[in-house]
């Protein structure tokens, strides 16, 4: 569970500071070079993405096991859940991609773009400062949706109720966490989205574990069987997975690379470290 980020969202200097990472990046920055897992630059001028809607990978239907017994009170108990087949995105939309959305829809462009357009070297980083009206908005454009948590979960873990998407053992080199960045001695930032190829998830999607905190279309609440009463259960906050390059520590955020992890934040809520992808329905 990640509420505490949500007084650092409010509170003016940690607003200041990662905007100031969003928009100050730059291809000349410290990270620049291929390190500690990553197969790309940090930065790069051109887009190997493109600006089109992403690719999307197909997660079968079936049965899935869902949270942790292990963990947080919010994150169990771990359950079974059926699902039809869906697709998501193989990647997190990226500012390129959100900038062709904007511009055809006249809407107001994120805090960390000038000019309307994203800091150089960053067509391919995932998108941030978009709450979630932003996202479904985007997704309902490219004629997809946002993906339920229940999907966004199985598309990250598979069916083997595994912790992180390539396995059970935590790994610097297979994701964009603030444990990487602090290894490498650097205030950290946003990666190209597929960076970190050998951190896919068993469907083949990039980026569920680390790089930005994806929005889903489910509310936040209770497990079936969870016993443990919370005042934020219900409509009132929109769900949250899969961790990011911050470092919320400091408001005992708990550690957010396990894909089992949630956070909830009120619809509206814009940052650094919040983006998105896209789901769709297989007929």
């Amino acid at each position: 569970m990640v509420q505490g980020c949500t007084e650092c969202h409010a509170d003016n200097s940690a607003k200041t500071k990662l905007l100031r990472v969003a928009q100050t990046a730059s291809p000349t920055a410290a990270a620049t070079d291929k390190a500690a897992g990553m197969t790309l630059p940090q930065y790069y001028p051109d887009t190997r993405i493109g600006k089109e809607p992403n690719p999307m990978v197909l997660v079968p239907a079936g049965e899935f096991l869902m949270g942790s017994d292990n963990r947080l009170p919010d994150e169990g108990p771990q359950h079974t859940v059926k699902l039809k087949a869906f697709s998501i995105d193989k990647y997190e939309v990226t500012n390129l991609q959100y900038k062709q959305f904007i511009e055809a829809t006249g809407r107001r462009s994120p805090q960390h773009f000038e000019n309307r357009t994203f800091p150089d070297g960053k067509a391919d980083h995932p998108v941030t400062f978009v709450s979630w009206h932003d996202a479904k908005a985007y997704c309902e454009w490219a004629g997809k949706r946002l993906p339920t948590d229940e999907e966004w979960e199985k598309a990250a873990r598979g069916t083997d109720g595994r912790t992180f998407p390539w396995g059970n053992a935590f790994d610097t080199n297979k994701a964009n966490t603030p444990v990487r960045w602090k290894n490498l001695k650097q205030e950290g930032d946003t990666t190209p989205v597929g960076a970190f190829p050998a951190g896919a998830s068993p469907y083949g999607a990039h980026d569920m574990s680390g790089n930005v905190w994806e929005w889903t279309d489910s509310w936040y609440r209770q497990y079936p069987g969870n016993k443990r009463a919370s005042e934020n259960y219900g409509e009132h906050y929109k769900t949250l997975k899969g961790g990011s390059w911050w470092d919320c520590s400091f408001y005992q955020c708990g550690i957010s690379a396990p894909v089992f992890n949630r956070a909830f934040f009120d619809l509206k809520v814009k940052n650094a470290s919040f983006g998105f992808r896209c789901a769709k329905d297989e007929k």
